[in-house]
């Protein structure tokens, strides 16, 4: 295996710097290490990976090389790329992300799917008062301020860094003054008899204590802890969550939550428990593995405001 370019080397191209770094990264044991190293070299040149390709015959100056391989051995100590570049795409979106934030799951846009669809069955001319709980980095929120504008949004964490950051890519995205943003420990922050919601979404926790440490390095080291342990059983956020989310939901209001794969029979069982809830189902992700779960409050009133 060849050594790092060096940053004296000027015959070092976009694509031969290209090629090694993928070699590089593939024999650490890197995940998809060709597509690493494109975003990181499109990152450190300030440029997109389509330039790359069009300009791929062009050297790399010394100050150039010198940044691309400072960026491919953070990923060789298994920091996330988008953690890396600061970025990352969901849904039609380019978040802002940092270790304040769980980077977002493409398996995630299933939820925003599901959302979306409770959304479209609100009558023209109404509005639904929409909460997402543990919003992170605002990925779920923003994508459906973005598609449904007409509603109103509400995102709170726990996490007052990871507000900070749902904020700015609020405002980024263009839907700063759609969502009304708090810190809060689930529903903490609402008031007993405070407006319900049509809606209340959520991604919590739910990796289960022991497996934490299982976890692929990227997320272990790098990934906050608080977004992720979901208790001894993986199931504490859903005791908080699905006991409490019927005194904050209208009648015939949803609850939908993203689940582990293996957890809907268990999801199901609290939710029973309550007696609060009908309507159960699960939603499976493009995968097949069960995603998310969806239950309707019970008394439902036709004519019930939800806005």
């Amino acid at each position: 295996m060849s050594n790092p370019p060096s940053a004296t080397d000027l015959e070092w191209t976009i694509l031969r710097v290209i090629l090694w770094a993928a070699a590089y990264l593939k024999e650490r044991g890197i995940e998809s290490p060709r597509s690493a190293a494109e975003i990181l070299l499109a990152h450190a040149l300030r440029t997109d990976r389509v330039q790359l390709y069009v300009h791929h015959d062009k050297p790399l100056e010394k100050a150039e090389l010198a940044a691309f391989k400072d960026l491919i051995q953070r990923r060789v100590r298994r920091e996330p790329v988008a953690y890396i570049v600061g970025r990352k795409g969901f849904w039609t979106l380019d978040l802002a992300v940092g270790p304040e934030v769980l980077i977002p799951r493409p398996e995630t846009e299933r939820l925003v799917e599901a959302a979306l669809a409770v959304l479209a069955k609100v009558p023209e001319g109404r509005c639904a008062r929409v909460l997402d709980l543990g919003t992170g980095s605002g990925a779920v929120v923003l994508a459906l301020a973005a598609e449904a504008g007409r509603h109103r949004y509400f995102a709170s964490d726990l996490s007052i860094a990871a507000v900070a950051t749902a904020r700015r890519n609020a405002l980024a995205a263009g839907v700063g003054g759609r969502v009304e943003f708090f810190a809060a420990d689930w529903f903490s922050a609402l008031r007993q008899g405070s407006e319900p919601f049509g809606l209340i979404v959520s991604n919590p926790p739910y990796v289960t204590r022991s497996a934490l440490a299982g976890l692929q390095p990227e997320i272990v080291r790098h990934e906050p802890h608080l977004a992720l342990d979901g208790g001894p059983d993986g199931l504490k956020s859903y005791r908080a969550i699905i006991g409490t989310a019927g005194s904050h939901l209208a009648p015939g209001g949803s609850l939908l939550l993203e689940i582990g794969c293996d957890q809907r029979e268990a999801v199901q069982g609290i939710a029973a428990q309550t007696g609060g809830y009908e309507e159960f189902q699960c939603l499976a992700d493009y995968a097949g593995r069960d995603r998310v779960v969806a239950l309707r409050k019970k008394d439902v009133a036709a004519d019930q405001k939800i806005c």
